[in-house]
């Protein structure tokens, strides 16, 4: 029987491509090169980020290979050369860390700082982020914002000397205590209260960058569930507990993620301003350590090996709590594919 034109008997099979595998290479490339002439813009404007990246945070990570070594800054002409003339030592920068009380009393003010923070402070943007919300005049909603917000462009020595001149034993507080016959205390110099110092101080400079990205948080919140919530016989209240909130807790979830990322990081310029005025026993933290243990006194080894253990601890808590999220049904920080 004759083949009839036009059917697919009629038609030439197309020939298999040599070794089976020349087509989906050929779309992989393809593809390729259209996402390339499709993301290139996007990719240029990304460049000055990454070389940002590349040049000062992941060229540097290679000396953290300092942890391991007696280094000698003088057995080299240049830094990399001194790296690599140094003897290796393994462990023994990490056993002469934990050997030392003044690491232990570092890291112990660290957490602690990190956990009253993380109690006290974090949950202060959402909350402000939810009355601004409520606020119906945009005007009023917008004043608000620029004044919680701008003292986050301040620098750390301008918030010390704010609260300096506020609460230090010849600021404001000070003197209107002392023309009421009352005997003044100096809050700025009490280690008993330093971390209600350094947390009231962190809390006025950063509460409006938390409160901004919560109010963005917000307004991804589909308008249509408080209006059924609300026809339901919602009141406000219950609108806040089954609306609002389950839609802020993939936001709170993230950030929480990542400030339990930074637990050890809780700051180097706040402490260092303070160290001197209320001690060393409750000033001193982890950044304050490895700066004058690395630098000051030159023990570079022990100094790489606590900023070096700062990293690892703050990686575990990272993978740890993005596991702990997914398993609750977040997103997380990142999903393994």
């Amino acid at each position: 029987m004759s083949a009839v034109a036009g059917s697919s008997a009629a038609r030439p099979l197309p020939a298999p491509a040599i070794g089976g595998s020349g087509a989906p290479h050929s779309r992989r490339r393809a593809s390729f090169a259209a996402r390339w002439r499709r993301d290139w813009p996007l990719l240029l404007m990304a460049l000055p980020a990454a070389l940002l990246l590349l040049v000062f945070h992941y060229v540097p990570t290679l000396g953290n290979v300092v942890a391991f070594k007696d280094y000698d800054q003088w057995s080299g002409d240049t830094a990399v050369e001194a790296i690599i003339n140094s003897r290796w030592i393994g462990f023994t920068n990490f056993a002469e860390l934990f050997a030392d009380s003044q690491f232990w009393d570092a890291l112990r003010n660290t957490l602690l700082i990190t956990a009253f923070q993380l109690v006290f402070f974090f949950p202060l943007p959402i909350a402000l982020a939810i009355l601004l919300n409520s606020v119906v005049s945009t005007r009023l909603r917008g004043f608000i914002q620029t004044v919680v917000y701008l003292p986050h462009f301040f620098s750390w020595v301008l918030v010390v000397t704010f609260f300096l001149q506020m609460l230090g034993g010849s600021g404001l507080l000070a003197q209107v205590l002392r023309d009421n016959g009352l005997e003044p205390w100096n809050i700025m110099t009490n280690p008993d209260t330093f971390i209600l110092l350094v947390s009231s101080e962190s809390l006025w400079k950063d509460v409006g960058w938390g409160t901004i990205i919560f109010l963005a948080a917000l307004t991804a919140i589909d308008q249509s569930l408080y209006e059924a919530a609300a026809s339901d016989g919602a009141n406000r209240w219950r609108r806040l507990w089954h609306v609002t909130l389950p839609g802020l807790r993939p936001v709170v979830v993230l950030l929480l993620i990542l400030q339990l990322g930074n637990a050890l990081s809780v700051g180097f310029e706040q402490f260092i301003l303070q160290r001197d005025a209320v001690g060393r026993q409750a000033a001193e933290v982890l950044d304050t350590y490895v700066y004058y243990l690395g630098l000051l006194t030159q023990d570079y080894g022990v100094g790489a090996a606590a900023g070096l253990f700062k990293a690892v601890i703050g990686l575990v808590l990272i993978l740890v709590a993005n596991r702990v999220a997914r398993r609750f049904g977040e997103e997380g920080v990142f999903v393994r594919t």
